[in-house]
């Protein structure tokens, strides 16, 4: 009897031991998974900024790029909160900053479809329309629909800004926007460069940033193999194709890969993530040497940073690889073709608002917002 109440005694000590230490380590771990998503977020908000980079090749029209950026952002990521947590009872935490930032980022792309259509002032009205029609469209992509994948945004992201951003300027049909210059100079094609090969590198951090632990590293390796197998098939059509290697073409289409690997970078294999970087990266290269010029003369319209041929196309072409590597069902099919609707409409109704407004007097040139001629009177690019 005495034994026993000591074996007893023991073991109650050991459990109040072992409970409070099990429960540390519980959330111990839970904190550092939410540190490593915040820095995932944050890389988020970084690739962002890139893509604004990304967009500055037109000589002389960089700080209006850069402005109508941060306008948008400064519109879409409050506006997508309140939406989420206020009307929508969600959540305020580390997941919901990272959806805004998915929302705020699908906006930035897009306006890169209609940027210099619009006076800058007027893309504080285009990124309040958006985060509507985004929340839409990521309803029917995960709650109207059942079994959509997609956790890289392929379809929630890339097709959705390229086709909403197709629906602004065939409402709009400012039409004099394809007549102005676009001129480009090494300095303005090297911050293309640069924004291309920072983004390469974050890539991972944006298509995993709502992954469970488990499942980054995979998502990481699969990443920069669809964008390692974008880079070289892109360097191949160009010299096959043109003989030469057309700077902006190569360093928009190498993104392709992961553009792509979107929808599928947690259920792909690593042999299937390359070729689908492959098959992104054509459909890519091949959009921009074929597609760019023919669907700007059959619309009288001009998509003025080719956003359709970097992420409309490849966003399909991603959305569509469940269907092919893993017999995903018709879920996926309606989920890339009603995003289509969805943006396009949604993108159309957009248009037609801004419409009402005057078009900007100076298009694609940084004198629309900034009083440039002082300083480029000295300038001698």
């Amino acid at each position: 009897m005495f034994k026993r109440s000591i074996l007893t005694t023991l073991l109650v000590c050991l459990a109040l031991v072992v409970q409070p230490a099990a429960a540390h380590a519980a959330e111990v771990n839970e904190q550092t998974t939410h540190l490593f998503q915040y820095h995932r977020g944050q890389d988020v908000l970084f690739m962002l900024m890139l893509v604004a980079f990304l967009m500055l090749f037109i000589r002389r029209y960089e700080w209006g790029v850069a402005l109508a950026t941060l306008l948008v952002l400064s519109v879409s990521w409050p506006l997508y909160l309140i939406g989420h947590t206020q009307l929508l009872g969600q959540e305020l935490n580390i997941e919901a900053i990272i959806l805004a930032l998915f929302a705020s980022i699908t906006l930035v792309i897009a306006i890169g479809v209609f940027l210099g259509h619009i006076s800058t002032i007027h893309y504080i009205l285009a990124g309040a329309l958006f985060v509507p029609a985004y929340m839409v469209n990521e309803w029917f992509l995960f709650e109207f629909l059942e079994g959509v994948f997609d956790s890289g945004g392929s379809i929630l992201v890339h097709m959705f800004a390229a086709y909403w951003g197709w629906g602004v300027i065939l409402a709009l049909r400012n039409r004099r926007v394809n007549d102005q210059p676009m001129k480009t100079s090494v300095h303005s094609v090297s911050f293309v460069w640069l924004a291309s090969m920072l983004l390469f590198v974050l890539w991972p951090s944006f298509v995993t940033a709502l992954l469970p632990p488990e499942e980054i590293i995979p998502g990481m390796i699969n990443t920069y193999l669809a964008l390692m197998a974008a880079t070289l098939v892109t360097y191949v059509l160009l010299y096959v194709l043109k003989r030469t290697i057309d700077p902006l073409i190569f360093t928009y289409a190498i993104l392709a890969g992961g553009v792509a690997i979107g929808a599928t970078v947690d259920i792909a294999n690593p042999w299937q993530a390359w070729l689908i970087g492959l098959v992104g990266g054509i459909a890519s290269t091949l959009s921009f040497i074929y597609i760019n010029d023919w669907l700007c003369r059959k619309t009288g319209v001009l998509d003025t940073m080719g956003v359709q041929n970097l992420h409309g196309i490849p966003g399909i072409v991603g959305g569509l690889a469940p269907i092919i590597i893993i017999g995903a069902g018709w879920s996926q099919l309606g989920a890339v073709v009603g995003t289509f609707i969805i943006a396009l409409a949604t993108g159309l109704v957009t248009g037609f608002i801004l419409r009402l407004f005057k078009p900007p007097a100076v298009m694609l040139d940084d004198s629309e917002s900034f009083p440039t001629d002082t300083m480029r009177a000295t300038d001698p690019a």
